[in-house]
């Protein structure tokens, strides 16, 4: 729940630093078995569901329906060996700019972590 919380604020704020993976890299198969899909697509629609007043569930579908959606879908499952990217953390903004956000992060206990990474990737002393 609190990483869904966490890309809608980014979501809202889409200037604000924050982590971008580029690459992720591992092997990749085909699953097909329809509990591991069915398992798969209850999770996803429970987290998207989430912070909806009233959020849907596949239960509330009827299973002749989803049993036909699942159909036309191919379960990938990707075992990541690697991630690689960088850090988005304002270093291409004016320096008047990157000053500004790690005051405004540093003003508040739970962003300060940030503020410190805007500092040093923003090569501020």
């Amino acid at each position: 729940m609190a990483s869904l919380a966490l890309y809608a604020w980014f979501a809202r704020h889409p200037n604000a630093p924050h982590p971008m993976f580029s690459q992720a890299r591992g092997r990749a198969k085909v699953r097909d078995q329809s509990d591991w899909l069915a398992d798969q697509l209850k999770a996803l629609t429970a987290a998207r569901e989430a912070a909806c007043a009233a959020p849907w569930s596949v239960s509330d579908a009827p299973s002749d329906y989803i049993d036909a959606q699942m159909r036309d879908i191919v379960g990938i499952e990707i075992e990541i060996a690697a991630l690689e990217g960088k850090w988005k953390v304002s270093q291409n903004q004016p320096e008047v700019n990157r000053r500004s956000v790690v005051a405004g992060f540093s003003m508040d206990e739970t962003t300060r972590e940030m503020a410190e990474l805007v500092r040093i990737y923003g090569k501020l002393e």
